[in-house]
């Protein structure tokens, strides 16, 4: 296990006075040295348990640099709450595993999160840069007010699909969950307010000269 990642929560680990083939120090004992406070227990419960948590993480996520990485974390948590350990509950190898099972689901859930996150936001973003009424007009202030007049004059149902893709940055599949409607009737409202917007916006332009 990488010592430097973890120093400044650790202890620096020496070599255990343990030899790891001894059968008399049981995995038990091990948490308990560990409770309190034996960063040399700890060490050799690493090396009794690492491999098995380390393939247990790999085949959850199916990346071993990010598996290696939570097994930092498996073994940090085993440090912190080797005290709260119930021996009636499970085994020391049992309890192991449910920590690294449970750290590699919160791990595969950020991940999952993450990328939806990245995904709405590109989504978005596509969405916005094709908008008939250009991105490069809403940067300027002037534009920002003559186009929250044209706002005001739409219906209020067009007027709030246009809200929720321009300022929130809402697909219209996200915009019908929003507002519980049809995703029909979403894009029939956003065509309508769109074909309005630029008709209106279309006469307050200035005449050419």
């Amino acid at each position: 296990m990488p010592q430097a990642s973890l120093s400044a929560s650790l202890p620096v680990w020496g070599a255990s006075p343990y030899p790891a083939s001894q059968p008399e120090t049981t995995d038990l004992d091990l948490l308990r040295e560990i409770a309190a406070g034996s960063g040399d227990a700890l060490g050799l419960f690493y090396d009794r348990h690492a491999s098995m948590a380390l393939g247990l993480l790999c085949r959850m996520l199916g990346d071993r640099n990010e598996a290696e990485e939570v097994l930092q974390e498996v073994f940090l948590q085993v440090w912190r709450d080797a005290r709260r350990y119930d021996p009636e509950r499970s085994s020391p190898r049992g309890w192991l595993l449910l920590i690294a099972r449970s750290r590699a689901l919160d791990r595969h859930r950020a991940t999952v999160a993450r990328r939806r996150r990245e995904e709405e936001s590109a989504q978005a973003a596509g969405a916005l840069a094709v908008v008939p009424l250009g991105t490069r007009r809403l940067e300027h202030n002037e534009s920002r007010r003559r186009i929250g007049s044209a706002l005001d004059r739409l219906p209020p149902e067009q007027r709030r699909v246009i809200e929720l893709s321009f300022y929130e940055g809402l697909t219209q599949t996200q915009i019908a969950e929003a507002l519980n409607a049809p995703l029909g009737t979403i894009k029939s409202r956003a065509l309508l307010a769109m074909r309005k917007l630029r008709q209106m916006l279309g006469e307050e332009e200035p005449a050419p000269a």
